[in-house]
């Protein structure tokens, strides 16, 4: 081989090295930038130092995804202390649209469905800890229940099956026990149950023996770390001692109401749960009953 060539393969090496060396520092620049004009661009992830939440450790991954001109686009990823996914949530233009994710922190799924103007629509489904499908859901467009509804039992098997009509019962539902059996027909017109048509039925075989009470077989809807009652309502006890029972307002961190209703030994059973973005701006009040999340409210004017 002629000195020219050696001499060309060198340079071209050279190159490319310089190149890839380049390459690789830009790569590393565009993550958490902003631009002139101080908006946030490109990849960013955000960091336990970044979270007000301290049970982060401050060079933990707490949540990624891109930025356009100071909103979020595209597929945002969160993470909880324990560093599982907490949820996968699909971003436009600032605000989430698309299909949305989210798990327990055990890592097994928590909810999913499709999300459009702050509010489920489509179908939707809701899981217990353990894996199995709680609710079956499907929501309109304006985020109301309509058509056929399931709830299961932990064990996978269907609890309770009917049809809605814009947010509420419609003819005929009916309930399973744990086993399969049926348990009870009810039929309904516009939400409202015709008592004379209840049928109830005893269980063929041997039903697991659970609490009667619906809240106690319900997934734990706790009280979060950053979330504090009315000052008032435990002025003789500190934060880490306070227990709620009974009815409370809580308020999160940037002393917006976070939950209002029935609370029994801190475990959220009726009221609403209100959601907020990361802005601070109110995106969906959760409605739960006996424990169970039955569907979302439109914001009060």
């Amino acid at each position: 081989m002629s000195k020219f060539f050696i001499r060309l393969i060198i340079l071209c090496a050279g190159v490319v090295t310089a190149q890839a060396q380049t390459f690789e520092l830009l790569g590393k620049d565009t993550i958490n930038k902003t631009d002139a004009e101080g908006k946030k661009q490109g990849k960013w992830i955000v960091y336990g130092k970044d979270k007000p939440d301290d049970c982060y450790k401050a060079t933990q991954k707490a949540e990624e995804g891109k930025y356009e001109s100071n909103k979020k686009v595209g597929i945002w990823t969160e993470y909880f202390c324990n560093g599982n996914m907490k949820g996968s949530v699909t971003f436009v233009n600032g605000r989430p649209d698309g299909y949305a994710k989210t798990f327990h922190e055990n890592g097994k799924i928590n909810e999913e469905g499709m999300w459009r103007n702050s509010r489920w629509v489509g179908n939707y489904k809701l899981y217990y800890d353990n894996g199995q499908v709680q609710h079956e859901f499907t929501f309109t467009a304006s985020g109301r229940r309509d058509g056929i509804q399931k709830y299961y039992h932990d064990n996978g098997q269907l609890a309770i099956e009917g049809n809605f009509e814009n947010g509420k019962e419609s003819g005929l539902i009916k309930e399973y026990y744990e086993n399969g059996d049926l348990k009870a027909e009810k039929n309904y017109a516009d939400g409202n149950v015709d008592v004379a048509s209840i049928k109830e039925y005893q269980p063929k075989k041997p039903v697991p023996k659970k609490s009667d009470i619906p809240a106690d077989n319900a997934p734990i809807v706790k009280v979060e770390a950053d979330e504090k009652p009315n000052e008032a309502e435990v002025k003789n006890e500190t934060r880490k001692t306070v227990i709620l029972n009974g009815r409370h307002i809580l308020y999160n961190r940037n002393k917006q109401i976070s939950k209002d209703g029935v609370f029994r030994d801190n475990r959220f059973i009726d009221g609403k749960a209100y959601l907020y973005d990361e802005n601070g701006i109110l995106t969906r009040i959760a409605v739960y009953k006996n424990g169970i999340y039955v569907g979302d409210t439109q914001a009060e004017n």
